[in-house]
């Protein structure tokens, strides 16, 4: 008997995020008042909310409470986001770096899902994040295409337009050209503006 190698989505969570690292490394402090197209959110709140996901992904992993960690981490320096940023990477990727927590429930603050599906869903929320960091600093052309091919049909399974009531993380989506780039369709499926 055969068996399939079971999914490990540790790596491509590793790419997302790096992806992501390098946004945020890039981001002047003279950016950080620029909006994004993620709700209320300017650059310094998305990077902040970043860090936070970040710090709420290893609480999950190491078994406590992420609702003690705020949605949007506040307090650092202009010129600190990038370390910031590196030192929650590696905290979140040291937790998860135990193959445990991949077939482990894993209570989120949103539900409980195996760690596999976790981690899944994270590398698609910093996917996204880097398009909007990136779209707010005219840094689009840094962002990795397959990345944001995985995301949208990882949200077309998990989130159609159907299933949508106005709460949750995602807005009605909005229509782009049939031939645009993966990252705008990617970003019109979650309801931003591209």
């Amino acid at each position: 008997m055969t068996t399939l190698p079971v999914h490990d989505p540790r790596l491509l969570f590793s790419q997302a995020v790096g992806q992501a690292e390098h946004q945020v490394a890039a981001v002047r402090p003279d950016e950080l008042g620029h909006s994004t197209p993620c709700g209320d959110y300017d650059v310094r709140a998305l990077l902040g909310h970043m860090v936070g996901v970040l710090h709420k992904l290893a609480r999950a992993g190491a078994g406590r409470d992420a609702r003690d960690v705020a949605d949007v981490v506040d307090g650092v320096a202009d010129t600190g986001w990038a370390a910031a940023f590196g030192l929650a990477r590696r905290e979140a990727e040291g937790i998860w770096a135990d193959d445990a927590l991949l077939d482990r429930m894993i209570a989120l603050p949103w539900g409980t899902l195996p760690g596999r599906a976790v981690v899944d869903a994270y590398t698609h929320e910093f996917t996204v994040h880097s398009w909007d960091v990136a779209r707010a600093t005219g840094r689009l052309g840094d962002l990795d295409p397959a990345l944001a091919v995985r995301a949208l049909d990882a949200f077309t399974a998990l989130a159609p337009p159907e299933s949508r009531g106005g709460q949750g993380p995602f807005g009605p989506v909005v229509p782009v050209p049939g031939d645009a780039d993966a990252y705008t369709r990617l970003a019109g499926y979650t309801g931003r503006r591209p």
